[in-house]
């Protein structure tokens, strides 16, 4: 059979670039960045355009994660006229279907696209939880045309035994997260390019997400107002164009379009930019998939389609192009940091997690602090229960002063005192830490800037990420016991008002009032004061710690009122040598002071420990790591 690159090459048999790539993966003889498939299919070919895929090695995998299931693209010799609604799983005594049923041929988006619409994700097995983020919000807002695009075999099989309409991409990409930049992050961004020039000459407008982005409202109504626009796409603007929820103002949109949300029209115009792009990107792969978008769409910028739509002629001057409103269709900035929907009192559609600093666990924990994502049951009810602490913050620390880099730090640092606090006493009562809130006087970025981006409507103080601070992928990974101590695990502050939070966990509550030993019922021991509520003495041993909340250990959560002293330190010198080496690799940096190279900061979890410490940034080359 031919794989969904012929599908490519056969519109694109003008270009002497695709004949030339097709035709020599064919024979097998190339072996490149964009090289995406091993086995090639049969000597019948399909009369439709198809992709082609490698053989499962993986058997079928238990339904773990979202207890939820769906219908599944069958094979097309054997599809009912009715498809099985979404998240209704196939027979788990049915065998799993041979793999070229899952080739996308335009028979197969026919019947899951409804008013000729289909909307696209595609990833690695990696980013499971997030395919399955991303079908349920979309699902529950109604909307059914969706398809995903499996990278590899085992996310496949996985998907197909939830129920998850799934086609095979035969990419044999790792089943592994790539990381950001990296050359398969890459390769990646190049499936989705050549996803587009697939499924464009079925004749079907295609939304294209990518699978860290989650749909809080169906946009389809939203698409359909523009009828006019070939490309409806995201940007990365942090500046607001508009303050309602029409296009974004294109004369004012300086940032990149963003290609992980974008809408496409089987139009002339549009073939022939996705055409030119993936010429583009398969002539040198070194060029991002989004930076090779931006560089042809603005070629030409304007004039204006007409008064009123938004809508601008772009690329080759036929091109008709729309920016959608950045407080609505969010990048990680205008969502977490800005809250831009919030202060214009909109609904917003989509939420994307981009300005994030902790690679993939950033984005989960992200959409987690936003309680947008879904986890299963477990990650709700952790062994041994959970500990919270009210954090006490003065207005002064909050308010006062100018904000610039000493009232930041000085905001930043009391917070990460009792945080410091907190995560040594959930390790000693064996507990996973809820994270308070965490409140910033300052933007963090990439590059230099005065602490709010000029133009912007970041609040200060605001509300911000965790990973704004704290390294969340490295609290989340698996450091080392015999070197950094038992592990620590948390959760998102924001954690305790999920509605996923099952009720045996909410009714099961201990409120600790932390006194000073000798006044009325302050005493070292489980006599509570009255149901739920223990009043129990600041500087307390860790012995004495770990003998009192014994007797709690059914306990689901327990709740400090303050950290203020409630954690003193590790009995055992060993213990507490590596609890330091542990919570020295929590913390990142913030970024960055202008006019200075480098302009980061480093944050310190032990700053207290260094009389006279400053928040400055390395003077030397040789200054400049963590401080560890």
């Amino acid at each position: 059979m031919r794989g969904w690159r012929n599908a490519v090459q056969e519109t694109a048999a003008s270009k002497p670039l695709f004949l030339t790539i097709y035709a020599t993966v064919i024979l097998g003889t190339v072996v490149s960045s964009f090289y995406v498939f091993s086995a090639i299919y049969s000597p019948t070919a399909s009369p439709t355009r198809s992709i082609s895929s490698s053989w499962l090695l993986a058997p079928p995998l238990s339904q773990n994660g979202v207890s939820l299931s769906s219908n599944i693209s069958q094979p097309s010799q054997h599809r009912s006229n009715k498809l099985r609604p979404i998240w209704e799983a196939p027979s788990r005594t049915s065998k799993m279907p041979r793999l070229k049923s899952f080739r996308l041929t335009k028979e197969l988006v026919a019947q899951r696209a409804k008013d000729n619409v289909i909307i696209v994700t595609f990833g690695n097995f990696a980013f499971m939880d997030f395919i399955l983020t991303w079908v349920k919000h979309l699902t529950d807002l109604g909307v059914s045309n969706l398809l995903v695009g499996a990278m590899d075999a085992k996310l496949l099989n996985a998907l197909y035994w939830k129920g998850i309409p799934v086609f095979d991409m035969g990419s044999h990409i790792s089943t592994d997260d790539v990381g950001w930049g990296s050359p398969i992050f890459h390769k990646m961004g190049r499936q989705k390019v050549l996803l587009i020039n697939a499924i464009l000459p079925f004749g079907f407008e295609l939304l294209m997400c990518d699978t860290d982005m989650v749909w809080l409202k169906n946009p389809l109504p939203y698409l359909a107002r523009y009828p006019d626009a070939d490309i409806l796409t995201s940007s990365d603007q942090v500046v607001p164009t508009v303050v309602d929820d029409r296009l974004a103002d294109w004369k004012q949109v300086g940032a990149a379009y963003n290609i992980g949300i974008f809408h496409w029209r089987p139009t002339p115009p549009a073939k022939k930019l996705a055409k030119e792009w993936i010429d583009m990107l398969l002539a040198d792969d070194r060029i991002w998939d989004q930076n090779g978008f931006n560089e042809l769409v603005r070629r030409q910028t304007g004039p204006a389609f007409d008064d009123e739509s938004g809508i601008f002629y772009s690329y080759d001057g036929n091109l008709k192009l729309g920016i959608l409103p950045e407080s609505i269709f969010c990048s990680g900035h205008t969502y977490f940091v800005q809250a831009l929907h919030q202060q214009f009192r909109l609904q917003p559609y989509a939420l994307h997690t981009t300005f994030q600093y902790a690679g993939t666990e950033g984005k989960r924990h992200r959409l987690r602090e936003a309680m947008v994502f879904f986890d299963p049951p477990e990650y709700y009810d952790a062994p041994g229960g959970f500990l919270s602490f009210r954090p006490s913050i003065s207005k002064s620390l909050l308010l006062d002063g100018e904000h610039n880099l000493e009232s930041h730090f000085s905001l930043i640092n009391y917070q990460m005192r009792q945080i410091r606090s907190a995560l040594g006493l959930a390790s000693v009562l064996n507990r996973t830490l809820v994270m308070p809130p965490l409140w910033c006087r300052l933007d963090r970025l990439w590059f230099p800037h005065p602490g709010a981006l000029l133009g912007s409507m970041t609040r200060q103080p605001f509300l911000c990420p965790l990973d704004h601070v704290f390294e969340v992928n490295v609290m989340l990974r698996d450091l080392p016991a015999e070197e950094f101590g038992p592990a620590i695990n948390i959760r998102e502050y924001s954690f305790l008002n999920n509605p996923f939070l099952p009720q045996r966990v909410r009714e099961s509550w201990l409120d600790v009032q932390l006194c000073q030993e000798g006044t009325e019922d302050c005493h070292a021991s489980s006599n509570t004061s009255r149901p739920g509520l223990l009043r129990f003495p600041k500087r307390s041993s860790e012995e004495t710690l770990k003998k009192v909340f014994s007797s709690f250990k059914d306990v689901k959560v327990i709740q400090f009122s303050s950290m203020q002293d409630a954690f003193l330190g590790f009995t055992d010198k060993t213990r507490e040598e590596k609890f330091r080496k542990r919570v020295k690799q929590y913390v990142g940096i913030w970024c960055c002071v202008e006019n200075h190279i480098p302009g980061h900061i480093y944050y310190d979890m032990y700053w207290d420990e260094k009389p006279g410490w400053k928040p400055v940034p390395p003077k030397t080359p040789e200054d400049d790591h963590p401080p560890f």
